[in-house]
């Protein structure tokens, strides 16, 4: 058995001898002799070609003979030993936590244990809370203000880096690395900056709203644009060359290519960019609680209260004061705050998406 394929291959061989000795003399004799002759050459290197052995692939090697059905029957017959703990992780940590602030949002409370059902009251509280509203509106300004300059810079960052410079692989990972700090950290550094520099003109970042808003605008552009310049540079190169060449034949120039060509073309990083950059300003938190923290505050007289109401504070930011703050019969009000936060964020990003989503080019 073990001799078999080279019998094979040497009966092979002398067929291939034969129909060459018996062709070849007759090659001179015109168009059929040289159509028999290359006809039994090929007939007899496929004949070779099917005698030699085959080779193994991995799969064979590792499986045996077993397809692609066998190997999948033991996973759907034990799929809950898999998504089991990722599903349980998933309703213990995000579901079922979900579902009793809502519940909690209806309640008065200071520990979960002893929340009282009250209505609809916190939610009434939360809507004529002055400190809130103005939140809400500086947010709105934050983060329509960092999804410009995010984006506009981001991209003009990334088309630059794709122009074959020298050097671009450092530079973008010098533009990513910012990414890669916590907010509360980059928080603290950034009020260390502006202090030091605004310390020559006797102000500083927590006794002017307007250089607080700034300053949180620089911050965040300084963290983010690496991480979107990425998702650009993605976008960029998945553009075909045929369609800049074909622009250039028809003459159009660099401006006509970047609006007609690259960002039609760019148009899903666009959208996944937009998503991100108008989210992140919506829930910025961190660099808030660490650069400003709130302040500087100003003092009104509201129901016969004093109500402090910061310059530079954002919605998480008021949500997390209100919560954690003196008054304690307050936290039903900030669970409503955090619902209606919720609430928010999800429709903006939904909004945008479907909007930017029918600009896009299919390729």
């Amino acid at each position: 058995m073990n001799n078999k394929p080279d019998e094979t291959n040497a009966a092979g061989k002398k067929i291939e001898a034969a129909a060459t000795e018996a062709v070849e003399p007759e090659k001179g004799k015109g168009a059929s002799s040289k159509l028999m002759y290359s006809e039994s050459v090929s007939a007899s290197k496929a004949h070779s070609a099917a005698a030699a052995p085959r080779k193994k692939t991995l799969k064979e090697i590792f499986f045996g003979h077993k397809t692609s059905y066998t190997l999948r029957k033991p996973l759907k017959k034990w799929w809950f030993l898999f998504m089991g703990p990722v599903t349980a992780a998933f309703i213990i940590g995000f579901v079922w936590p979900f579902i009793q602030g809502i519940y909690l949002s209806f309640c008065k409370f200071k520990l979960v244990s002893d929340a009282e059902f009250i209505g609809v009251d916190n939610y009434v509280k939360a809507f004529s809370d002055k400190p809130f509203m103005r939140s809400f509106i500086y947010t709105a300004g934050f983060a329509l203000v960092s999804l410009f300059f995010i984006n506009i810079i981001a991209f003009a960052v990334a088309i630059a880096l794709t122009k074959g410079i020298k050097g671009s692989n450092l530079f973008r990972t010098v533009f990513f690395m910012p990414n890669l700090i916590g907010g509360i950290v980059l928080g603290y550094l950034w009020s260390m900056i502006f202090d030091g520099v605004l310390s020559a003109f006797e102000t500083s970042i927590m006794t002017n709203s307007t250089w607080g808003f700034w300053g949180l605008i620089i911050l965040i552009c300084w963290q983010q644009i690496g991480y979107m310049m990425i998702i650009y540079i993605a976008g960029l190169n998945a553009i075909p060359d045929d369609l800049f060449e074909a622009a250039r034949i028809d003459g159009a120039n660099s401006w006509q290519i970047l609006w007609n060509v690259t960002i039609p073309n760019v148009m899903p990083s666009i959208t996944i960019c937009m998503f991100l950059s108008l989210t992140n300003g919506f829930k910025l938190f961190d660099q808030n609680l660490a650069l400003t923290g709130g302040q500087p505050y100003e003092t009104t007289i509201e129901a016969g209260k004093a109500v402090s109401i910061g310059q530079t504070e954002m919605l998480a930011l008021n949500i997390y004061n209100t919560f954690y703050g003196a008054n304690t019969n307050s936290r039903g009000t900030a669970q409503a705050k955090a619902v209606l936060f919720f609430i928010l964020v999800a429709v903006i990003g939904l909004v945008q998406l479907a909007y930017t989503r029918k600009k896009e080019v299919q390729q």
